[in-house]
């Protein structure tokens, strides 16, 4: 008699074709409608399971573990894992994954597109021509900034920073400028045309500075009033990295006093929940974090998410994307 099929549960709905493969190698208990579990709900449901393919909003702490001492791998359909406790992670002997590299370019695209909608006003000239207002030609309607030829200030400097960098560099003449915590190879910042500099000096040159950097407590509103005080009036701000790095309260006081010029965010402080002031300030470009949401990475996303969940608990090996650091002993 073969051994049972390793269970799994898939958090929330997922592409019909990455579920069909997941039941070729695993007993699955999937989420069709969607719905987002609360944090009893989500440890209940991991009762008996091996693995668990989640999203960037399904929270997994030492007390969810600990609940689930079977549990093996929870694979994240993310490149963040703000939503794992990874020193939990690592003391219960659980193997944590993420989706790195195949939404670099898509999430670079559309941080240059989101920066590039806030700079040359998009949204707010949009809105006025929905609400019929446009009447006439005007030298100043709607007069932004310029990307071409401008600085831009890259705040974190990994694979979609670095993506950013080009874009700018090469397709735009622009000058970049960037900060992080370790400088980067000279090879590497030639090939990106960018120069490191440090924080301040970052937030004082910057025309178009955006924030690419993970989320992690040092790093929590680490973008508030008092380096936004420091950015040019004419500068615009671009948030495509996680909610909380910036005092979005602040953002929006400062949007509304004209200390800066423009922002673009993709992510909120508590999202989907979003402060109410930045709703009523028009130099505000807002997506509901949606920055990898092209159909082709997405679909990549979910596979390399499966992928480590076959790998783990299918072959027996290491994830291929595991995010474990320090010593590590998997759970057998």
């Amino acid at each position: 008699m073969s051994a049972p099929r390793p269970a799994i549960l898939i958090a929330r709905a997922v592409f019909p074709e990455i579920v069909e493969q997941l039941r070729e190698h695993f007993e699955v208990e999937h989420n069709p409608d969607d719905v987002i579990y609360s944090k009893a709900e989500l440890t209940q449901r991991l009762q008996g399971k091996a693995g668990a393919f989640t999203t960037g909003g399904d929270r997994v702490d030492g007390e969810v573990l600990a609940a689930n001492p079977q549990l093996r791998i929870v694979a994240n359909m993310a490149v963040g894992y703000n939503n794992f406790d990874i020193a939990a992670f690592n003391a219960a002997g659980v193997w944590a994954t993420n989706t790195p590299d195949v939404l670099t370019e898509s999430t670079a695209d559309f941080g240059f597109a989101l920066m590039m909608a806030a700079a040359r006003r998009m949204a707010e000239s949009e809105h006025f021509l929905r609400r019929g207002e446009w009447k006439k030609w005007a030298y100043d309607m709607f007069a932004g900034g310029d990307v071409h030829g401008s600085t831009l200030g890259i705040l974190g400097m990994g694979r979609i920073g670095q993506a950013i960098a080009k874009r700018g560099h090469h397709g735009f003449g622009m000058k970049v400028v960037y900060h992080n915590r370790s400088r980067l190879p000279a090879e590497t910042e030639a090939a990106v045309g960018a120069t490191w500099v440090d924080k301040a000096t970052l937030l004082a040159q910057a025309d178009h500075l955006v924030l690419v950097l993970p989320y992690t407590p040092e790093n929590h509103h680490c973008i508030a009033a008092a380096e936004i005080a420091q950015m040019k009036p004419t500068a615009t701000l671009t948030n495509i990295a996680r909610g909380g790095i910036v005092d979005d309260a602040a953002l929006a006081e400062a949007l509304r006093a004209g200390r800066i010029a423009a922002a673009g965010l993709d992510v909120f402080e508590g999202e989907p929940a979003l402060n109410p002031a930045l709703l009523t300030v028009p130099n505000v470009v807002l997506t509901p974090h949606i920055a990898s949401a092209t159909v082709a990475t997405r679909r990549a996303m979910a596979q390399l998410a499966a992928d480590n969940l076959i790998a783990v608990l299918g072959r027996g090996a290491a994830p291929l994307t595991p995010i474990n650091a320090g010593p590590f002993t998997p759970r057998a």
